[in-house]
């Protein structure tokens, strides 16, 4: 049987282009899809709209948007949707998404929950992101609430994604543009393409009008067409991929997010505190920005590091279809070598050891089932100064660093999720006070645990909407969104 074609969308409407490129299974690079390529002139001429009529969504109540959200979600989750001209079942999807990314299907099922459960949160969600109670904003503009006007303008017709490929819950950033009524333009990731071709096959079926949607597998210029042309944008991506774009406003990076725990003095010997660290590392096969990738402690870093190795040490590599499986496969076994030979430099360097090394007795990069792994490690650092005590790869990695408690709140750096361990109020409260930590856990709350009312990184609604003063006087007739 052939492999699928999957199109591109422009403005909702399916386009098949001659230049058309394989996702390919990661195991014996057999094409699992063919999918559409377009190009930067394209995608401009298809943005440029000046009058926002792409916002296909703006004319609807946020009311019936959310209800189209929470019932795509069922069906994303649940149901049989187009792929192109032909179809894909709920367990189509999870292979498929496996296959091209290299995350066992238990994992890709984990996501498959999650993306349902955002769409059925969405309310809470958005009143995080707002800050106001009453959603009605998003019809009128404006709300008043104990007397005060609050009043906002848009700032944009569309928004411009440009995705990765390590995790499909990444698209869950995204989808709350929707009820915002700002239209989705979206270059998918190389490797999964599936996630955001299936999530906009499932609002388009729950009733979402379909130029609110555009989805643009294309190339580097392409997704360069994206960021210059939507008004604002999301931009996932490494250090090298996002740094001409940081100190943009209209462009809100995503990129590493060297996550850490934090554990105090008070509470090295508390029971639950290794199964946070471990959480933290191992959660999504550590491919997430919210994966801890540094464990700060007072003192007995060798004794911790040690107790964390012998706990990860235990997983194996396991066929991606096996329930048990938590590891991820490389895609290119290029990356893979990268990483394990910029680690074994750091190495070299002095200052570190690998602590999981010598307990597993062996080397980190192994194949298996056809795939390229690598193992999960735990590094001792002397000091947070050492290359790699503050260092994100896509795999189970952290290492262990010794801080004063006194002065962690200080040293630790930019974070993006900082779960902390600790009863010190003195120390919590120079966490709070910390500008560089964009999300703080304190308690026992693994780094990649959300709460739906909370921000991820950034504001979306910020990004998507300005405050505007307004006053409203008593005229004749009425102000649109009240009556």
């Amino acid at each position: 049987m052939p492999a699928p074609h999957i199109p591109a969308l422009r403005l909702g409407r399916p386009y098949a282009s001659a230049d058309r490129a394989p996702v390919p299974d990661y195991r014996s690079g057999e094409a699992l899809a063919w999918i559409s390529q377009v190009n930067s002139a394209l995608i401009r001429r298809d943005l440029f709209r000046p009058d926002g009529e792409a916002a296909g969504g703006r004319a609807l109540p946020a009311a019936d948007l959310l209800e189209t959200a929470r019932r795509a979600g069922e069906l994303f989750a649940r149901e049989t949707l187009p792929l192109g001209e032909e179809t894909q079942s709920p367990d189509a999807f999870i292979t498929q998404v496996s296959a091209s990314t290299g995350l066992p299907c238990p994992l890709v099922r984990r996501h498959v929950r999650r993306i349902a459960e955002l769409c059925a949160h969405l309310p809470e969600v958005l009143r995080g992101l707002i800050r106001e109670d009453d959603l009605s904003l998003l019809d009128g503009g404006w709300v008043k609430h104990n007397g005060a006007v609050r009043a906002f303008a848009p700032q944009t017709p569309a928004l411009g994604v440009v995705m990765p490929s390590n995790s499909p819950g990444v698209n869950t950033l995204w989808l709350p543009a929707i009820v915002m009524k700002v239209a989705v333009a979206l270059k998918p990731g190389r490797d999964d393409p599936w996630t955001p071709y299936r999530l906009f096959q499932a609002l388009l079926a729950a009733g979402l009008p379909a130029d609110a949607l555009s989805y643009y597998p294309t190339d580097h210029e392409g997704a360069m067409a994206i960021l210059r042309s939507a008004g604002r944008s999301l931009l996932f991506g490494d250090d090298e991929t996002t740094a001409p774009w940081r100190g943009d406003s209209r462009v809100e990076i995503h990129g590493p997010g060297r996550s850490k725990v934090l554990i105090g003095e008070d509470l090295l010997d508390a029971a639950g505190t290794l199964e946070v660290c471990i959480s933290s590392i191992l959660e999504n096969s550590g491919r997430s920005c919210t994966n801890a990738s540094t464990i700060v402690v007072p003192r007995r870093g060798a004794e911790i590091a040690e107790a964390l190795a012998a706990r990860l040490a235990t997983v194996e590599p396991r066929p991606p279809e096996d329930e048990e499986a938590k590891l991820a496969a490389f895609v290119r076994p290029e990356i893979a070598e990268r990483i394990d030979a910029a680690i074994e430099q750091g190495l070299r360097g002095g200052g570190a050891v690998d602590v999981t090394g010598a307990v597993r007795g062996g080397g980190r990069l192994v194949r298996a089932h056809g795939g390229t792994y690598l193992l999960p490690t735990i590094i001792r650092c002397d000091s947070l100064a050492h290359p790699l005590a503050n260092r994100e790869f896509l795999f189970p990695f952290a290492s262990v660093v010794e801080i004063p408690e006194m002065e962690m709140a200080e040293a630790i750096g930019p974070s993006l999720v900082v779960t902390a361990l600790t009863r010190n109020e003195t120390v919590i409260r120079r966490l709070l006070a910390a500008p560089h930590i964009g999300r703080l856990h304190i308690g026992p709350i693994p780094t990649w645990q959300v709460a739906w009312d909370q921000p991820h990184e950034g504001n979306l609604f910020e990004l998507l909407y300005r405050r505007r003063a307004l006053q409203v006087g008593e005229i004749s007739a009425p102000v649109p969104g009240r009556s």
